[in-house]
């Protein structure tokens, strides 16, 4: 004869687990807490400059994105560790986040509580011009600036030696139906090695642009072009994937007609993850 299976475990049972995992992640992020004050005071006589590491978030961020698993959404788990990584971050040395509102306030305002949390200050700036000339009056505060479309060539300004740059395009993970969708650019100062460059933004300032140029160089990279008037042509922000890839975008302007006036580094980002409709990151 053979044994009945054992019954299940009771309702309180199954809370009381939940309440001693509640209670150990609390700890660890305590613990989490106390190596950060640690950080801290090493920072203090080891290391000059920003608080943000764009290329460590990226590894940490991918590393989430390839063990998670389970019916908990991925957007609630991306959420939490960017508003941990933020709030320590502003632990370690405080710092605001500069939105331009110009594009959407309500799209702009859900991207910076997804990624920073209500720890962080917001403060809102009706252009993209505005928010980054406040993030290169400050120590080290942030931009969020639209990464698909300008009014203004907010760039430009990025251009010269000790300005800010570009250091992270968001959401990091993307999909069609994102809390937090508004993809936007992260704008500030940090060190030059803790630079993630596998997207490069360059400001490409050119004449004789037009629909046809813009076509042409759809497939090479992403563009965000703002007429310029004064020289029948254009003033560009051009993210390109992967290294020695500007040449090819250069050749592409010319074959299609344009005169490149300047070209300038002005940020690097992270390869962004799509997760399709299926679930599974790439």
């Amino acid at each position: 004869m053979s044994k009945p299976p054992p019954a299940p475990p009771s309702l309180a049972e199954l809370r009381k687990e939940i309440d001693a995992i509640d209670e150990q992640v609390h700890r660890l992020l305590m613990a989490r807490g106390d190596i950060i004050d640690r950080l801290i005071r090493v920072k203090q006589t080891q290391e000059v400059g920003s608080a943000f590491r764009p290329a460590r978030e990226a590894d940490m961020m991918r590393r989430l994105v390839q063990r998670h698993r389970g019916i908990l959404p991925l957007d609630t788990v991306e959420s939490i560790w960017r508003v941990i990584i933020a709030t320590f971050t502003y632990v370690q040395a405080p710092f605001a986040v500069h939105a331009d509102v110009s594009t959407s306030e309500p799209a702009m305002r859900d991207s910076a509580r997804f990624h920073f949390g209500f720890t962080v200050p917001y403060v809102a700036h009706f252009s993209a011009s505005a928010a980054v000339d406040a993030v290169a009056k400050s120590k080290g505060d942030l931009a969020l600036v639209s990464a698909t479309s300008s009014r203004a060539p907010w760039w430009l300004t990025l251009e010269a030696e000790g300005a800010p740059k570009i250091i992270a395009r968001l959401p990091f993970v993307e999909r069609a139906d994102h809390p937090a969708a508004l993809p936007v650019f992260v704008v500030s100062r940090v060190a030059d090695n803790a630079m993630v460059t596998e997207v490069e933004t360059w400001s490409v300032r050119v004449s004789g642009w037009n629909a046809e140029i813009a076509r042409a160089l759809s497939p090479l990279a992403e563009i965000v072009a703002v007429p310029d008037t004064a020289f029948d042509g254009a003033a560009l922000l051009v993210s390109i994937a992967g290294a020695g890839r500007l040449d090819a975008v250069m050749r592409a302007l010319v074959d299609a007609g344009a005169s490149v006036r300047s070209s300038a580094l002005v940020g690097s980002h992270a390869t962004r993850y799509t997760v399709p409709i299926n679930g599974v990151a790439r």
